[in-house]
């Protein structure tokens, strides 16, 4: 982030790793991009506690910016008397913004938070909420997390949307020694095989934490509509749950959420009427846009998030950034998924008399014959696997609705010493997958899709039996 060059009478002050510049004189105000704070700051040379909330600019990320006018900090320096501010509270200012437009609770949020605040962008239609920062006339501040994976369309838009703006976008990185050793462990892509979370929490968990320990506060491009079962229930301002802002501490952090109640395609509305430049990813199919390999188009009438993960549950496709607005977890582990050879003592799934459990020597006889009496439908499976935990209803659903129609159900736990065996026979890519064994073929068939419903895992039964 730029900063106004101080003056010759300024002294630098750091602390935790932020520096500030304070002058003896009157201060110019500090640049954002090619805006300029209106508000002036009546700071005095005394040192700043970082839970003061009158405090002057801060640095997004954990590094001070390296000037030749920033001096170490004095050695003797008097803290100012910390002004407290009365408690906000933040669930009814939700409930009052809640029929408010995206203009008038951003306006709020950079209102209330001035250089405290920055907008998360993620190279996406979430452009929108540059431009509705850029309509209420205020100084803001836009970061974006650079996963070093992201399309080549993507990097291109952010350098549009400077100029668009004239502003800097804040990019944060993932940490070297982190990534080079995930890669160097584990592949380029492991995330096909054993989920995408410990990927993300790299590429952009942490390093997004990094940003918001700079903060007070951050704007979301988050909507109720974007992904099934997880981000229904998102409020237009809440306390974060997850994250931490400056101050240290869960509660420290205040995240705006003002396209929450707004609908897709109103946004895109606002986008082409305000003539706002967009990721030209957009027009090749694509809705939800991420990280390259993890991202692909969507079809007509498929949901946006189905570009996403798509090897994934339906209902899991969140990386991590938004873990305290899901509106459920589909179980305790807030890491993701476990080690894909992780074989400690768990408790099983599907179990019900419908579901066959299946041995090593039962997949095999199985697979190997080719007059087979009834069709079957297989499940490949880890009980620790949180997306075959997800699916687990709906199997269980199917099985009772098979029973009796000449279609067997059953399940085989291809993780630890059999995983081998089911990635080259049985043509196991990632947990769960579903094969369906036709009656007279040996070869089986394997289901296509992440949509693990009961109506879409009977349309696929019906439709080979």
């Amino acid at each position: 982030m730029a900063l106004a060059a101080p003056s010759s009478s300024s002294t630098a002050v750091s602390s935790s790793g932020f520096s500030r510049l304070v002058s003896s004189a009157e201060p110019k105000a500090p640049s954002i991009g090619l805006f300029r704070v209106s508000e002036k700051s009546h700071v005095s040379s005394r040192i700043l506690s970082l839970s003061q909330r009158r405090c002057s600019v801060n640095s997004i990320n954990a590094e001070p910016p390296r000037k030749d006018s920033i001096v170490p900090l004095a050695a003797s320096t008097v803290a100012p008397e910390v002004v407290e501010k009365e408690e906000e509270d933040y669930e009814k200012l939700a409930g009052d913004l809640g029929n408010a437009s995206p203009l008038e609770i951003i306006d709020k949020a950079l209102e209330k938070f001035g250089n405290d605040i920055a907008i998360a962008f993620s190279g996406a239609e979430d452009v929108a909420l540059i431009e509705y920062a850029h309509l209420t006339g205020r100084p803001f501040r836009v970061f974006s997390l650079d996963t070093g994976r992201l399309n080549p369309e993507t990097y291109r838009f952010f350098d549009e949307v400077e100029k668009h703006y004239g502003i800097r976008i804040e990019y944060m990185f993932p940490d070297t020694i982190e990534v080079q050793a995930l890669v160097r462990n584990k592949g380029l892509f492991s995330f096909y095989e054993d989920g995408h979370q410990e990927c993300c929490r790299v590429r952009k968990v942490r390093p997004l934490r990094r940003a918001l320990k700079g903060l007070r506060a951050w704007i979301t491009g988050q909507r109720k509509d974007q992904s099934p079962g997880t981000r229904s229930e998102v409020p237009v301002v809440q306390v974060d749950p997850v994250f931490e802002g400056m101050d240290g501490g869960i509660g420290s952090l205040v995240k705006w959420n003002p396209v929450a109640n707004v609908k897709g395609h109103d946004v895109w509305n606002f986008l082409r009427t305000m003539n706002v430049p967009v990721n030209s990813l957009h027009s090749q199919g694509y809705i939800s846009i991420g990280c390259e390999p993890c991202t692909r188009p969507v079809l007509p009438g498929q949901h946006e998030r189905e570009g996403r993960w798509w090897w994934e549950d339906a209902k899991a496709k969140e990386c991590g950034l938004h873990k305290g607005n899901l509106k459920q977890e589909l179980n305790g582990n807030g890491n993701g998924v476990a080690q894909a050879n992780d074989t400690a003592e768990v408790v099983d799934i599907f179990n019900t008399q419908n579901v066959v459990s299946l041995t090593r020597n039962g997949i095999e006889n199985l697979a190997n014959l080719e007059n087979r009496k009834d069709p079957w439908i297989v499940v490949l499976y880890a009980p620790w696997c949180r997306f075959c935990q997800g699916m687990e209803d709906s199997y269980v659903e199917l099985a009772e609705k098979l029973a009796g129609s000449g279609v067997k159900v059953g399940k085989f736990r291809a993780d630890g010493e059999q995983k081998e065996y089911a990635k080259s026979e049985l043509q196991l890519g990632s947990f769960p997958t579903i094969l369906f064994f036709p009656k007279h073929s040996t070869r089986p068939i394997k289901y296509p899709s992440e949509n693990r419903d009961v109506n879409s895992l009977m349309a696929f039964v019906n439709a080979l039996r």
